[in-house]
């Protein structure tokens, strides 16, 4: 799936925390973060492969060295909202989306690298 999505309205999203949401048959994780003067959106996946479950929309997010990161509620592995990387497993990735807010909803977009790997 390469086009835009309309998944929900934007006001279902909640500020400095997470929203599980469907797309196409994935669970997307999504981030809606309140940075200094700016509102920055992460959608990811949300399945913690540390952990092995669909849990990092409940993940606390922070800030590690200057990157936004969930916490993860099983074993607390930091995921980098901006790279899919795992800062304490390297070798763990989580997928990431292309999200963006439009005429008061949210819209998500696979990533081409990821496209290609699932087809």
């Amino acid at each position: 799936m390469m086009s835009w999505t309309a998944i929900c309205n934007a006001d279902e999203l909640v500020e400095n925390s997470g929203v599980c949401v469907l797309f196409d048959t994935e669970q997307v994780a999504v981030f809606l973060v309140q940075a200094a003067d700016e509102t920055l959106l992460y959608a990811v996946g949300n399945y913690d492969p540390a952990g092995g479950a669909n849990v990092l929309s409940r993940g606390i997010i922070g800030s590690v060295n200057g990157q936004t990161v969930v916490a993860s509620p099983l074993y607390k592995h930091h995921f980098d909202l901006s790279s899919g990387s795992c800062l304490e497993l390297p070798q763990l990735q989580i997928p990431l989306y292309d999200a963006k807010l439009q005429h008061g909803q949210l819209w998500l977009k696979a990533r081409a690298e990821q496209a290609a790997s699932a087809a």
